[in-house]
């Protein structure tokens, strides 16, 4: 069998995941990624579980993300006056271990810069599935024919649209949006042992959080769905400070601060829900399959189907026909659980009694067993041993290891 090529667009988390996975497993792997460079910084994301943490530890990667891990911590709710309210546990807020977007990426690029070729400042521009490969057209570099083509490019997947159809036919708004905003540097932490407090203040539909490993600034506001420019930072920035004007506690300060902040962020609450992540020789992975903004288990999501889609197209022997479907059946099962919450509704209520009935309940013990049941969800897959699989001659024709 010729080594196959793989295009993987997406150069965030899931990208550099699939890229580990399947260049260990000997195939030819391309990341093209419309940012000119890795992008720094950005919130603090978490892994749960015994699932999640199995993956990072195949991938040789557990030590260093706990080297760099934020520490998480609890979430304080306030009044005007700046006094607690209720306490919503980091237990719920974040994982086992939290690292911040940027140094995840940054440790996923590392590892696979060398044997695997990085495309920035380009993105895919058409797609062909043809019986021999799918036809690639770039925004700027020439055109190439790919075994396999790889969706990693988030909620808004350019890939998705090409090959599946309109966002709009796979993207619901959760009636909700959220801003999150940092220095240059983010909240960056260096010991990985204290656990960070955040303070947060609502008013109905509106929660605005100050402080804590996730962001420096948090905004989440309730409203159907705007019109506005992705590429628009200015426009993104009034539609915060015009929705939060008036609102008490810190928000004035931290308005005032918002134009300084180097790292900014504007985007709905949505979820991804596809009937399949595959078609042809064309796949999805992580948020551009199965996405749920800030509903919890997005990053875990995708290094675990990254795992599992690089996995089963090296056991295949590259034979996308055969892996594919298999991916497709375990991801379908296991991410279940991404779509069915909506962090909108429980983090910023639309009304004072909503609230109240939030902070009661996170009190209570009805909310240790939510929590509870959301780390059985992330742990709630078959997960195959694929190295050992893949890599052992006499169990499997897939392409050798060049690691």
């Amino acid at each position: 069998m010729h080594t196959k090529t793989v295009l993987i667009s997406g150069a965030s988390i899931a990208g550099p995941a699939l890229a580990y996975w399947l260049d260990r497993y000997g195939f030819d792997v391309t990341v093209v990624e419309r940012a000119p460079e890795l992008r720094p910084g950005g919130q603090a994301v978490d892994f749960k579980g015994t699932t999640h943490l199995t993956v990072l530890e195949r991938m040789g990667i557990l030590d260093a993300v706990r080297d760099r891990q934020t520490g998480g911590g609890d979430m304080v709710m306030v009044d005007d006056n700046g006094n607690p309210r209720s306490l919503i546990s980091g237990d719920f807020t974040g994982g086992d271990v939290e690292i911040l977007r940027g140094d995840l990426a940054e440790l996923l690029y590392t590892r696979t810069a060398e044997s695997c070729t990085y495309v920035f400042g380009d993105s895919v521009r058409a797609l062909t599935d043809c019986a021999d490969g799918v036809r690639v057209e770039f925004e700027h570099g020439p055109a190439r024919t790919f075994d396999l083509v790889v969706g990693a490019d988030g909620v808004h997947s350019r890939v998705r649209r090409l090959a599946f159809g309109p966002e709009r036919d796979h993207v619901r708004h959760r009636g909700y949006y959220y801003c999150l905003a940092n220095s240059a540097t983010g909240p960056r932490r260096t010991d990985g042992l204290r656990r960070e407090v955040s303070y947060a203040h609502n008013t109905p539909g509106k929660l605005a959080v100050s402080g804590g490993p996730k962001a420096e600034q948090l905004y989440m506001f309730a409203a159907p769905e705007l019109d506005y420019g992705r590429d628009d930072e200015q426009a993104q920035r009034r539609i915060v400070k015009e929705t939060f004007a008036g609102v008490g506690w810190e928000v004035p300060r931290m308005l005032a601060e918002l134009d300084e902040a180097a790292d900014f962020y504007l985007d709905s609450l949505s979820v991804v829900r596809m009937p399949s992540c595959v078609t042809g020789r064309i796949a999805l992975v992580g948020d551009a399959g199965y996405g749920n903004t800030l509903a919890g288990f997005g990053t875990g999501l995708a290094v675990v189907g990254a795992y599992v889609l690089a996995g089963e197209f090296a056991l295949a022997a590259g034979d996308h026909t055969v892996a594919l479907p298999r991916y497709d059946e375990i991801m379908q099962r296991y991410n279940q659980i991404a779509g069915s919450s909506n962090p909108g509704r429980f983090l910023a209520p639309k009304t004072r009694m909503g609230i109240r009935v939030r902070d009661w309940f996170v009190g209570s013990s009805m909310f240790e067993l939510m929590i509870k049941f959301g780390d059985r969800g992330a742990n709630d897959i078959d997960l195959r041993d694929y190295p050992t699989l893949v890599e052992a001659p006499e169990t499997t024709d897939a392409p050798a290891s060049r690691h």
